[in-house]
């Protein structure tokens, strides 16, 4: 065919092309050769010389699907009967909305060229351009028959239609399927399918309520509200709460699956609201009163239907999450109230870490890891690990955890595989992270790492570090950066007393003894000075006067203090029918070196000898006593006279006496923590100072803030710890308050 524009008799073709477009729209079938030929007589007629015939073809075609739409409506109002309506409807909707799509087709050539271009744009709709159905707007054709549709047959009849649809879905919930799903679906389906995508309410272009929506949305969950709510109220009736959870779940999955039947996508969020409000936030407040008693019980699976039904609604999971942390913490502080003294820092640790791990368990079977539920565990965790009987004492979960910690790290630990030990460290952490006083077991820790290592106690120093990375993970390397350097020392040391040995065999230097000898840092170790004066044994001077001379050389500047009362020696017994080797310490050795002399002294005489103090000399006497090297009749006093066993017996030839490591006093327990509060007020100190420098001037409470930010992770400071840290600062003349202000500081530089 020629594309060239020429004149056409428009009625003549008009009553051609009606012909064909009657037989497409009814579906009956037309051949290759006249749809061809239709199609170029819609070409014809939009390029007409001299005048194209584009509007009166539109406005034909218009008329032409008015009428058959009207047609339609005339056959579907005969019957009378509902039952069949909804088939009949369906049917002829699918017959139509076929051949409008191939009636779209056939006007290609309108659409691309007139109707496409006559659209309004998103633009013009969305910022209140010109309405969509203004006057001599033209749209597709396909559109077209469908809003011929909506307006000339769905406003008609869609409340007959609407109330069909309802009663049938009311009859799915029942169990009666006598109306197919399809047909229903299709009917529904129509709803959206006549929606012109730049219609909207009338007087409101920006509304967004489409026809799907007005018409059968909205008394759809009008309907489906009304229907579970006198179904919920029914339920509960005759249910428990347990029960009716479980119905409520499954009606829930049903209507689920039956608005992925019926309903189109939009709506399935729409309708899981509605039903949950019926059925779960009417009754919310009958639910929620059994949270308690099923956590208490471990119902997980009622928790888990809880959860199931309370998690769509806002807030609605707060007081389940509430009930769980209160239930975990109380059974928390019953674990850990009532500990025996001697096996403590184990059954802290066991009775926690159960918890912990059951209901760890919990928020994530039940619950789903859900973050609600997670930070609960942990607060409820942080309670139960912070606990303190009273206001006044401290919290002893440091204290039990760096002591569990050394148990599992001393050589005496029996029964633990190398595995075993490192998960138990695992654990241990984990208690670890949720410790407000952090640095108090940092203190506790530091001091039995320094004893396991100074008396070569570390089951392994793989496991040592193992620990010691750990913490740095969870603190930093400033947590840990003592620990490191008491490392380094150990090594250093065995290294020094190689190049001593070294220095001995060159000079020719004969000690009489094997010495070993350990260099420490004191700003690393936390160690205390000597407890008591002391006379070292004459066996030892010359050992320790060698060192100090060569250590002087090595070392210019550097003063040694030695702790005597950490070390020990290996003693050879030789007096007894049988040769003993004695593991002691250096004390005991001083005393057990004056009976080389006599075999039988006073208390005065070995004090005097010895420089030991009372208390000191009667604590190691007393050792000695109960290992039987010693023999004394009643209490050890000024006045007792103690003498050496010369009939001892034992039945291992090589043993060590059980004083040599004691275990912490109450006494070194009650110093600890003074230590811990000096180095607090220290830190604060530094802290405060070190703001002040950065803000020169600063409000009370902004310091305040800035110095609790400072501290957590290490400790959680009083507000009245830190007021009396700023006076001291300001006794000190580091700050001062400002002259207009009581409650601000500037920085004295």
């Amino acid at each position: 065919m020629s594309l060239k524009p020429r004149q056409v008799d428009f009625l003549q073709t008009w009553d051609i092309l009606r012909a064909t477009i009657e037989g497409v729209i009814t579906l009956t079938k037309v051949n290759r050769a006249e749809w061809n030929d239709r199609f170029s007589d819609v070409y014809s007629l939009c390029v007409a010389h001299p005048e194209p015939f584009t509007t009166e073809l539109y406005n034909e075609t218009k008329a032409f699907l008015k009428k058959h739409v009207l047609d339609l409506r005339n056959e579907l109002d005969k019957h009378e009967n509902n039952s069949t309506l909804l088939k009949v409807y369906y049917d002829v909707w699918s017959k139509y909305s076929q051949g409008i799509g191939f009636l779209n087709q056939l006007y290609w050539y309108l659409n691309q060229q007139h109707a496409k271009k006559s659209k309004l744009t998103d633009a013009d709709i969305t910022y209140g351009g010109a309405y969509s159905e203004a006057p001599g707007q033209m749209v597709e054709i396909g559109e077209l028959g469908l809003e011929i549709w909506r307006q000339d047959m769905l406003e008609k009849i869609q409340d007959r239609i609407i109330d069909l649809v309802l009663e049938a879905i009311r009859s799915d919930r029942k169990g009666d399927t006598s109306v197919s799903t399809s047909t229903v679906n299709g009917v529904i389906q129509s709803l959206v399918s006549v929606e012109d995508p730049k219609h909207r309410i009338p007087g409101d272009p920006r509304a967004s309520a489409t026809f799907y929506e007005r018409a059968f949305e909205i008394p759809f969950l009008r309907d489906t509200g009304n229907y579970y709510k006198q179904e919920a109220d029914k339920l509960m009736e005759g249910l428990s709460v347990s029960d009716y959870m479980e119905k409520v779940i499954q009606k829930l999955h049903e209507e689920d699956m039956r608005a992925r039947r019926y309903l189109h996508p939009s709506s399935y969020h729409k309708l899981s609201s509605e039903c949950h409000k019926r059925l779960v936030e009417d009754h919310l407040s009958i639910l929620l009163k059994e949270c308690r008693s099923m956590v208490e019980s471990d119902n997980k699976k009622d928790l888990g239907n809880m959860y199931c039904l309370l998690k769509p609604i806002s807030a609605g999971l707060s007081h389940l999450a509430e009930s769980v942390e209160s239930h975990v913490r109380k059974e928390g502080l019953e674990s850990v109230r009532a500990l025996k003294p001697d096996t403590a820092h184990v059954d802290f640790v066991d009775n926690v870490i159960n918890v912990y791990k059951k209901y760890k368990e919990v928020v994530s079977e039940v619950f789903k890891s859900d973050q609600l539920f997670i930070s609960a565990l942990d607060k409820a965790c942080t309670a139960i690990i912070n606990f303190k009987s009273s206001a006044k004492t401290p919290c002893r979960s440091p204290e039990l955890l760096a002591r569990f910690c050394d148990s599992l790290l001393k050589k005496s630990n029996k029964g633990f595989t190398e595995a075993e030990v490192d998960e138990r460290l695992n654990q241990s952490i984990t208690i670890f992270r949720y410790i407000d006083d952090k640095d108090v077991f940092q203190k506790f820790y530091s001091r039995n790492l320094a004893k396991r290592l100074i008396h070569q106690l570390s089951v392994s120093m793989d496991s040592e570090e193992g620990m010691i990375n750990r913490l740095k993970q969870a603190c930093g390397y400033e947590f840990t950066n003592k620990l490191h350097r008491m490392f380094t020392d150990v090594t250093l040391s065995a290294e020094l007393s190689t190049k001593f040995n070294d220095f001995l065999t060159t000079d020719a230097i004969q000690l009489n003894v094997n010495f070993s000898i350990l260099v420490l840092q004191a700003g690393a170790w936390p160690l205390q000075q000597n407890p008591s004066p002391f006379s070292i044994p004459q066996i030892l001077e010359k050992s320790v006067q060698t060192f100090e001379t060569f250590y002087g050389k090595q070392f210019n500047g550097r003063k040694l203090s030695w702790l005597h009362h950490l070390s020990t020696c290996d003693v050879k017994i030789s007096y007894t029918k049988k040769t003993y080797i004695i593991i002691m310490q250096t004390f005991q050795l001083a005393i057990m070196a004056l009976f080389e002399k006599s075999y039988e002294l006073t208390f005065s005489e070995m004090q005097q000898a010895t420089m030991l103090n009372e208390d000191t000399l009667t604590r190691h006497i007393q050792s000695l006593l109960d290992c039987k090297l010693l023999e004394s009749d009643g209490l050890i006093t000024k006045d007792s006279v103690v003498k050496l066993n010369k009939e001892y017996n034992n039945k291992k030839t090589k043993f060590k006496i059980s004083g040599a490591v004691q275990k912490e006093t109450p006494q070194e327990v009650e110093q600890t923590h003074v230590a811990v509060e000096e180095d607090r007020k220290i830190f604060m100190q530094a802290a405060i100072v070190r703001i002040m420098k950065s803000r020169k001037v600063i409000k009370h409470n902004v310091l305040i803030q800035e110095v609790l930010s400072l501290s957590n992770g290490r400790f959680s400071p009083t507000i009245g710890v830190i007021k009396k840290c700023i006076e001291t600062l300001i006794e000190r003349q580091y700050l001062e308050r400002t002259p207009n202000s009581a409650d601000e500081y500037s920085y004295i530089a």
